[in-house]
């Protein structure tokens, strides 16, 4: 029997990009587009669900998403029923409920990003112990210290 598996190569691109996905960085990002992801559903939910009848309910009962305008065909009370007839329609309460969810992330992300910059100056603020002189500096002040000795020897 005859091991083919061992005369194949691997092309250099699979172990580059390999590399390239296993970085902290990518994998984060995709940890971020993931909870953006359901982040993004539940905001739709809260406006959908909860903002926008309330919002309603205070300004006479408009339902934001059934909010638009017909450009082109017939008027219908509802904007389903617009489109399904084939009618061109400014959706000005689509538009309105994007703004809503926009400004809710936008608050969301200004809160998180104030309570992590307030772990880190809390983490800053810590005393940092004094780094070891390198090699390098540690020869260099012996090197300062015996020119030193030997200027002050010369001028006696």
């Amino acid at each position: 029997m005859v091991d083919l598996t061992s005369h194949v190569r691997t092309p250099a691109w699979i172990a580059e990009f390999r590399g390239f996905i296993m970085r902290g960085n990518v994998v984060d990002l995709a940890v971020g587009v993931i909870v953006g992801a359901a982040f993004t559903s539940i905001v739709n939910s809260l406006v959908k669900d909860i903002f926008n009848p309330l919002l309603g309910l205070l300004i006479g009962g408009i339902d934001f998403s059934n909010l638009f305008i017909t450009l082109k065909g017939e008027h219908m009370a509802t904007l389903a029923e617009a489109q399904k007839a084939g009618a061109v329609t400014l959706n000005i309460g689509m538009f309105v409920n994007a703004v809503i969810q926009f400004l809710i992330v936008a608050l969301a992300i200004f809160w998180l990003v104030k309570a992590l910059t307030r772990l880190h100056v809390r983490e800053d603020a810590k005393p940092a112990a004094p780094a070891e002189p390198s090699r390098t500096e540690v020869l260099l002040e012996q090197i300062r210290d015996e020119l030193a000795a030997k200027n002050a020897a010369s001028t006696k």
